[in-house]
């Protein structure tokens, strides 16, 4: 099976080169993993400690960042290195201040490769989030005698580890991994189904994070003025499907401000297109001759805002789950008391069902149904009240995962 693992490697890495011919995110990738052993060299000494934390993309980032900052503050004289497999998580956090020495791309799971890669610099320990492994990795560190863990460790039906082919890995994460620490009861007895017993439910660590934005300055220019005395919704990281939403809800109910944060900055011509009446918010910083209450609809052509844009909001929809293209942060917007909603589409974001569990969110097959149900919301003070109520709670109730990951790790 190693065999054939390394050959769908090579096949991935031949697939991903001829696919950044015509693909520009695919070719930073590829160009990007050129990089990722000069970066270490010159970020690392041969002795120097480090605390690595390796995410898929930015969403495991800001499920792992929390640990990394706890683990930094145990042990501040190491070093910090991060890797990414996606090209939207190191293009996202690279540009942004942050606490590693060093951000590179995950080299390809060559064994050569992630050989020479780990030999510059000491790994003290290594951390991997949610379900990114990688063969090779795990058994050069493993050989190494470096402690490994999963951080917010998600296990679904679906993963080949619970079909035939797929047991020689699990046999590998058996004897590689130290501890899982799961999101879920569900994946904490999936894991001990198939012999992963080294592992315990410490939640999702992004309610850590979420719960850290309340206590920041959320402040944007511009929003208090464009809102006034108005409900507003904010549209996160939107597609197509929620800002057909966006529509319903503005011809329908005109009092209301509409604030539509996409997903894509691409999709502001669309948005312009969509809302002529509306103002960017390139438009409102760079002119002093608008005035923002004249206005219902804002586009957000800036990016960074969207998770303080959530303070603002009396009701909020997250973008991606309409569609497969996998459903967006909903946790940054409910920590604000806001109720959430979203497609039906997000098998792998438990928090989902939680926070409908929770009546704090709510989610939808049809954008049609969707705005009809915003749109008695706002009718209806009562179930707006209740709804960010329970949004709140549902936040608040959540374990602080981080502390409890951290005593673990540093136990064994």
């Amino acid at each position: 099976m190693i065999f054939l693992y390394n050959i769908f490697v090579n096949c991935l890495i031949l697939g991903m080169k001829v696919l950044s011919l015509f693909n520009d995110k695919t070719k930073k990738g590829v160009e990007g993993r050129q990089q990722s052993l000069e970066i270490v060299k010159t970020a690392f000494s041969a002795s120097d400690k480090v605390l690595w934390m390796h995410a898929a993309s930015l969403g495991e980032y800001e499920q792992g960042l929390p640990v990394l900052e706890k683990l930094k503050e145990e042990f501040p004289t190491h070093k910090i290195l991060i890797t990414f497999f996606s090209p939207s998580g190191y293009e996202n956090v690279v540009k942004k201040k942050h606490i590693a020495d060093a951000i590179c791309y995950l080299p390809f799971d060559r064994r050569n490769t992630i050989k020479e890669f780990t030999s510059q610099f000491d790994c003290e320990l290594f951390f991997t989030v949610k379900y990114d492994y990688w063969y090779n990795l795990l058994n050069e560190l493993k050989e190494k005698n470096i402690k490994m863990f999963v951080i917010s460790a998600l296990f679904y039906e679906s993963q080949s580890f619970f079909t035939t082919y797929g047991k020689w890995f699990v046999k590998q994460l058996k004897q590689n991994i130290s501890w899982f620490f799961h999101q879920t009861q569900h994946s904490y007895v999936l894991a001990k189904s198939i012999g992963l017993l080294n592992s315990s439910v410490t939640g999702d660590t992004r309610f850590d994070r979420v719960k850290q934005l309340r206590l920041r300055n959320n402040h944007v220019d511009f929003v208090e003025e464009f809102i006034g005395k108005e409900k507003a919704m904010v549209f996160g990281s939107s597609w197509q499907a929620e800002e057909k939403i966006a529509k319903i809800v503005s011809e329908k109910n005109q009092d209301l401000k509409i604030i539509i944060a996409p997903h894509d900055l691409k999709r502001v011509e669309n948005l312009k297109q969509i809302f002529p009446t509306a103002i960017l918010y390139s438009e409102l910083k760079n002119s002093k001759t608008f005035q923002p209450s004249n206005y219902q609809t804002l586009i957000i052509d800036s990016i960074g805002l969207l998770s303080k844009l959530y303070s603002y909001a009396d009701v909020a929809v997250v973008g991606g789950g309409f569609h497969d293209s996998g459903l967006h942060n909903i946790l940054e917007a409910a920590t604000f008391g806001v109720p959430v909603i979203f497609g039906n589409k997000y098998k792998k974001n438990p928090e989902a069902d939680q926070l409908i569990s929770a009546k704090g969110g709510k989610s939808f097959e049809d954008e049609n149904e969707a705005a009809h149900f915003v749109l008695e919301v706002f009718k209806n003070e009562k179930i707006l009240i209740e709804m960010s109520e329970n949004a709140k709670q549902f936040i608040d109730r959540q374990p602080e995962s981080s502390t409890l990951i951290l005593q673990k790790i540093v136990s064994l």
